[in-house]
């Protein structure tokens, strides 16, 4: 059979780095606000539970408002329209906003074929709102959101967000702003660095731990470091882009090299699998993939608490999901002996 091509070839995408102590600021909102997610994290719940206690009972309002209706993701996508060199350009841009943009601004990007259902729904248009909900059902948490941010009061909803970004950034953020900063851009001059000697492909493959093969309408990938949502990658969309807040590496964190400090990776791994009944699905979906409900039936117990297990054991990027299956990344695994000879390796150097 003679084939004739018209196609065009398979294309990938550019990527760009940015890092701003603002992202780091929103990324603590959603980490505190979200009760599952924090099991998982670096940092110890007491340590969540201090940065509520710190702040001003005004703002400890406004962070259960976010908690309620997830407004974190509105600030997350106001930091995208454009670079804000600090806090106070953001507030002003904030403050600036008509109600009606503001609006749009907020409900999530679900690709450009909804884009005028967007317009049409941060306008107040019933059915619009619906497609938009429609096309997200399956999300956790946008039908929700989308329902708030179509429905609340425009400035109530700006207030929420001046006084929740200002109340958490003075907080948490403003008193180690040097700190935050020279970690993330000790990060990001690596990983600029690296990105020119891999292909765009595998240097994202690296920088987040995940693959993210090219897409038709993605012509560019932004990589973002964060500290506070450490070892979770973020996934986020917007036109003509792919985000990912990724954590940043190890050796970004200190400016010195401790030989008796061990990679985070490595006490993540140990952590995660330092309980039977994760050891139980490590071992069941080295024989196979599951999904949760076979997992759930095979493990026995609660679903949610065979779903917990499971986070876990993705946020060590032990397990992934594909679909409704989960899968073992035998390749994680496989890295433990050489990061621990690594670390062992690297205290028997210092003693001779």
């Amino acid at each position: 059979m003679n084939i004739l091509n018209i196609g065009s070839e398979r294309t990938t995408y550019h990527v760009e780095l940015a890092f701003s102590p603002l992202f780091e600021a929103v990324l603590g909102i959603a980490a505190v606000t979200y009760n599952n997610i924090r099991p998982t994290l670096e940092q110890p719940a007491e340590y969540w539970e201090q940065l509520v206690k710190e702040l001003d009972p005004a703002v400890q309002r406004e962070l259960d408002y976010a908690k309620q209706y997830n407004t974190w993701k509105t600030l997350l996508q106001l930091l995208h329209q454009r670079s804000f060199a600090d806090l106070s350009s953001f507030l002003s841009y904030i403050t600036e906003l008509s109600p009606g943009e503001l609006r749009y601004q907020a409900l999530p990007y679900l690709g450009d074929e909804l884009q005028i259902v967007r317009h049409q729904a941060a306008s107040g248009k019933k059915s619009a709102i619906l497609a938009l909900q429609n096309a997200c059902s399956s999300h956790l948490f946008f039908p929700a959101y989308i329902a708030h941010i179509a429905s609340v009061e425009q400035e109530t909803l700006r207030n929420h967000l001046l006084l929740l970004m200002k109340g958490w950034y003075d907080a948490h953020i403003k008193s180690r702003e040097t700190d935050i900063n020279r970690i993330l851009e000790r990060d990001f001059t690596y990983k600029k660095t690296m990105r020119d000697k891999l292909s765009a492909e595998a240097f994202v493959e690296w920088a987040t731990h995940g693959s993210y093969p090219p897409e038709p309408a993605i012509t560019r990938v932004l990589l973002i470091p964060h500290v506070i949502y450490r070892p979770w990658t973020i996934h986020a969309n917007d036109v003509g882009t792919k985000i990912f807040y990724y954590p940043v590496a190890d050796d970004s964190l200190h400016d010195s090299t401790d030989p008796y400090r061990p990679p985070q990776t490595l006490v993540q791994t140990l952590k995660v699998l330092g309980d039977e009944h994760r050891l139980r699905l490590v071992k069941m979906l080295s024989e196979k993939e599951l999904s949760l409900q076979e997992l759930t039936e095979r493990l026995g117990g609660a679903k949610s608490t065979v779903h917990h297990h499971l986070s876990l054991l993705r946020s060590a990027y032990l397990v992934e999901s594909k679909g409704n299956k989960y899968r073992l990344k035998r390749e994680a695994l496989d890295k433990m002996p050489a990061l621990l000879q690594q670390f062992l390796g690297d205290r028997a150097d210092e003693g001779h």
